[in-house]
């Protein structure tokens, strides 16, 4: 394997003054091309701070930032906003989804913001993801009426509807019941293995990090393990 992301010495401060605080504190991390990796620590380790900053929706305070070979510090938001809907995916714990809209539609958003439409390569990618997540009888549903684990995995289809390289997931089953969670990691291992797509999960749950074959540990706004 290859690296895909390195960042180094990472500091993130926010507030100023008597509020300031300093959630990383000097973090280094690489993620290699393929990998499938848990990223685990206590509420308030820096966790959520790091995931902002890897999908470039945050800068940090000062440190480096590498991505596929390209400097995501020095680089401009508009260069940013293209860099990430073309290599970056993203599942949270509330799906975000757009109730209104069908499960299909919800998948092809990240597309159409990029085309500025809806093209037939794309409907026919967003269906056969969809079909992959055990959802082929729920592709013209709203996303309103689906369960939460329904939810959860067209989350993970939108995740990949770009094809990413790289998919950030900030506790993705953390509202499932445990046989959905289980469904969702093994779809999420199935990817990974069959696309080499690099996941990297944040997760307070053990058994979901043992699924992961790599465990990240940060506390105080480093990597301790």
């Amino acid at each position: 394997m290859s690296a895909l992301l390195e960042v180094h010495d990472l500091f993130k401060t926010y507030g100023t003054g008597e509020a300031k605080t300093r959630v990383l504190r000097g973090l280094s991390l690489q993620l290699e091309k393929g990998e499938l990796a848990a990223l685990l620590g206590p509420s308030g380790s820096g966790k959520s701070t790091l995931l902002t900053i890897l999908g470039t929706l945050m800068k940090p305070t000062s440190g480096s930032y590498v991505m596929l070979g390209q400097d995501m510090i020095a680089a401009g938001d508009a260069n940013l906003t293209a860099f990430r809907n073309l290599h970056i995916g993203f599942v949270f714990q509330f799906h975000n989804l757009l109730p209104d809209f069908t499960a299909l539609e919800n998948v092809l958003f990240p597309t159409a913001v990029r085309e500025g439409r809806e093209t037939p390569a794309a409907r026919r990618r967003g269906r056969d993801l969809l079909m992959r997540m055990g959802l082929a009888d729920r592709i013209d549903f709203p996303t309103a009426n689906l369960s939460g684990g329904q939810k959860q995995r067209v989350a993970v289809a939108r995740a990949l509807m770009n094809a990413p390289e790289l998919v950030l997931a900030d506790e993705p089953t953390g509202n499932l019941d445990r046989a959905s969670a289980m469904q969702v990691m093994a779809l999420i291992e199935q990817i990974n293995r069959e696309e080499g797509t690099t996941f990297l999960i944040s997760t307070h749950d053990e058994k979901i990090a043992a699924l992961c074959r790599r465990q990240i540990v940060v506390g105080d706004g480093v990597v301790t393990g």
